[in-house]
C-alpha cells in the first residue's frame, strides 16, 4: 500500500463489513445455549458469535490492509509499526446473551499511535456511525453534530456499571448521586461503543465510565471528536483509549462535568 493512505475509501470499504457482520450476529441473536457461553473473567462472557464476529472482522480487514495489525478484544494483540485495528466485534455481549436489544461493532484504526477512522454499528437498529481523518462525522449517510445543551441539569448522561472492577465505588457511587440530582437523568445501554455514537449525535450530552479498554473506546472516541465533541480522562488527561476512564461530552458541558468527576475522585487521582 502507498504511503497516502485514502481515509474516506477505508472508512466506506469498514463500514460495508460492520453490515455484514452485523447480519451475522443478527441471525444468531436468540440461539445461544448455556453451553455455549464462557466466563473469561469475572462477570465477562464469551460466546461463539463474538469470537465469530471477530474472526470474519480480521479476514476481511487483512484482505483490506494486508499490512496492518490488530489490538482485538477475544483473539488479543499482534502488532504492526504503522497501522493497527482496534476491534471489539459485540460490544455489549451481556445485552446479547439475555436478549436486550443494544449491541454493537466497534472498529477504529490507528496510524502511528493517531486513531485516522472509526465506525461503531448499532446491531439492532442498523445504524451505523463513522468518520475519518479530515472528515466529518455520520450516521447512515447523515452528517451528525453533538448538541448544543449548555447546562448540565438540562443533559441526559450516559455512564457504565462497573461489573469487575470496584476499587473505585465509593467515588462513583458520589458522582453518581450528584448527577442524579444535576441532570435530567442517567443511562445505562451497555455498550460504550453506542454511548459514544449517541453522545456524537447529539441523543447523550456526556458519557462517562471507568475500567475500559481500547476496543471498547477507540472508534467512539475518534466519531466524538469529529462531530466537535471534546473527550478527556477523569484527570483531564488526552489518553482516552488507553488511559481506561473516559469523559465524553459535547464539549459546552464539559468543564462542568470534570468538576464533578474531579471532585469525587480527587484522592484517588492524586495517587
Amino acid at each position: 500500500m502507498k504511503n497516502s493512505i485514502d481515509y474516506k475509501y477505508l472508512t466506506k470499504r469498514v463500514t460495508t463489513i460492520t453490515k455484514e457482520v452485523s447480519g451475522f450476529i443478527k441471525n444468531n441473536a436468540g440461539k445461544l445455549r448455556q453451553e455455549d457461553i464462557e466466563e473469561k473473567g469475572l462477570h465477562d462472557m464469551v460466546s461463539y458469535v463474538d469470537r465469530g464476529s471477530e474472526e470474519m472482522i480480521k479476514k476481511a480487514l487483512k484482505e483490506l490492509l494486508p499490512e496492518a495489525g490488530f489490538i482485538a478484544e477475544e483473539s488479543g494483540n499482534d502488532l504492526a509499526a504503522r497501522f493497527n485495528w482496534i476491534i471489539d466485534p459485540l460490544d455489549g455481549t451481556t445485552n446479547f446473551v439475555h436478549g436486550v436489544p443494544l449491541y454493537s461493532i466497534s472498529i477504529a484504526l490507528q496510524e502511528a499511535g493517531e486513531i485516522v477512522l472509526g465506525v461503531v454499528h448499532e446491531v439492532n437498529l442498523d445504524e451505523c456511525f463513522y468518520a475519518w481523518k479530515g472528515g466529518a462525522a455520520y450516521c447512515n449517510g447523515q452528517e451528525i453534530k453533538v448538541s448544543k445543551t449548555e447546562k448540565l441539569d438540562a443533559s441526559l448522561i450516559a455512564t457504565g456499571f462497573p461489573y469487575y472492577d470496584f476499587t473505585r465505588m465509593e467515588p462513583y457511587l458520589k458522582v453518581f448521586d450528584q448527577l442524579m440530582r444535576q441532570s435530567r437523568g442517567i443511562r445505562r445501554l451497555g455498550s460504550a461503543a453506542v454511548d459514544l455514537a449517541y453522545v456524537a449525535c447529539g441523543r447523550f450530552e456526556v458519557f462517562y465510565e471507568y475500567g475500559l479498554h481500547p476496543w471498547d473506546v477507540a472508534a467512539g472516541a475518534f466519531i466524538v471528536a469529529q462531530a466537535g465533541g471534546k473527550l478527556s480522562g477523569f484527570d483531564g488527561a488526552d489518553d482516552v483509549i488507553f488511559g481506561k476512564d473516559i469523559i465524553a461530552s459535547n464539549g459546552i458541558v464539559h468543564d462542568e462535568m470534570l468538576s464533578i468527576i474531579s471532585k469525587n475522585f480527587k484522592t484517588e487521582l492524586n495517587h
